[in-house]
């Protein structure tokens, strides 16, 4: 079955339950539109965002021959659909709890480009590759605590702040290698091949996790009609974790294995979206909205695996992820 049908079953599915969930008597009053219903679930469709995912790393320490950075490696432009189920349980008036998560079965389309640099002659590029992107796509969860802190006047809105959690993970598959550039590197045992062209073959597996233990962050929401608000969420976290594996299945030496390299560091991340909602009923809301999802390390670690042991370490200099675009959905409350 095509990533896209199975999106297609999952999304009709699902609205038919929030529908259900959605006709049956609210627990806020129609006269107090400050009142929350007790439960509300959520289906959105993230509709084809754009991600990125970029890192490099410095080995000049080990090798001075090596540049700085040493490597560079940005999948880009990969696009995806993402469906999003969502819950909200409202404790009381003011303090609740909501849950959400998000999956693409594949990427649609991107491109990996390798690049590498050497130090002898001056900093420059010697070698770039390109490779065709594909993978299972990305996945996340988020679970937060809030609290209701603001009530805005007339019964327009109000303000949340709200922490919690987010995982977030990534697997890229590099499929294909094309030579772009070759320039002799200065170093002994070092060097591209020109016209390199091996279309098809599976050259890089790239698993990303980034864990984020603490975020903190605000939603609000204003009443613009009785049926039309606007909505404004986002969060921050000063302590994003990043564990990566990186398997390259061509090399020719000690490092084709199972991670091939490793990276770890700890970094900031972001989520912010802005959005509208329009009731079609009392318990059924339409939304739509563009929403941003972002990592990046301040510090972290790079290191390669020898089938022989001696494993070599050096500086992660960067390693960020991005993702972003159109969102749209369904909430039922009840």
């Amino acid at each position: 079955m095509e990533a896209w049908e199975v999106h297609a079953k999952v999304c009709s599915a699902i609205a038919l339950l929030l529908i259900m969930a959605a006709s049956v008597p609210s627990w806020a009053q129609d006269s107090d539109p400050q009142a929350q219903p007790r439960v509300e679930l959520s289906l959105r469709s993230w509709l084809y965002t754009a991600g990125e995912t970029q890192w490099s790393h410095n080995a000049s320490g080990i090798d001075p021959q090596r540049g700085d950075p040493t490597s560079k490696l940005t999948y880009k432009d990969n696009d995806t659909h993402i469906i999003e189920l969502g819950g909200r349980l409202n404790f009381t008036r003011r303090v609740f709890f909501e849950a959400y998560g998000g999956f693409s079965v594949s990427f649609n389309r991107g491109r990996l480009v390798d690049d590498d640099f050497t130090a002898v002659g001056g900093q420059h590029l010697y070698s770039r590759t390109s490779s065709d992107v594909t993978g299972s796509g990305t996945q996340y969860v988020n679970l937060n605590i809030g609290i209701r802190a603001v009530d805005f006047p007339g019964s327009r809105g109000h303000l949340d702040v709200l922490g919690g959690f987010q995982y977030w993970r990534t697997e890229y598959e590099a499929t294909g290698v094309s030579q772009v550039v070759c320039t002799p590197s200065g170093i002994p045992g070092v060097a591209c091949t020109p016209n390199l062209s091996l279309p098809g073959v599976l050259a890089i597996t790239n698993t990303t996790h980034w864990i984020t233990p603490i975020q903190i962050g605000i939603n609000t929401e204003y009443r613009v009609t009785p049926r039309v608000s606007v909505d404004l969420k986002a969060s921050v976290s000063p302590a994003s974790v990043v564990l990566n594996d990186d398997i390259h299945h061509l090399r020719p030496d000690e490092l084709q294995q199972d991670p091939s390299f490793s990276m770890w560091g700890v970094g900031v991340g972001a989520n912010a979206g802005a959005g509208v909602k329009f009731l079609l009923t009392r318990n059924l809301a339409l939304t739509g909205g563009y929403r941003v999802m972002w990592n990046r390390t301040y510090y972290g670690r790079w290191e390669n695996h020898p089938i022989g042991g001696g494993a070599a370490t050096a500086p992660l200099t960067e390693f960020q992820t991005i993702r972003h675009g159109v969102i749209v959905g369904l909430i039922g409350s009840f």
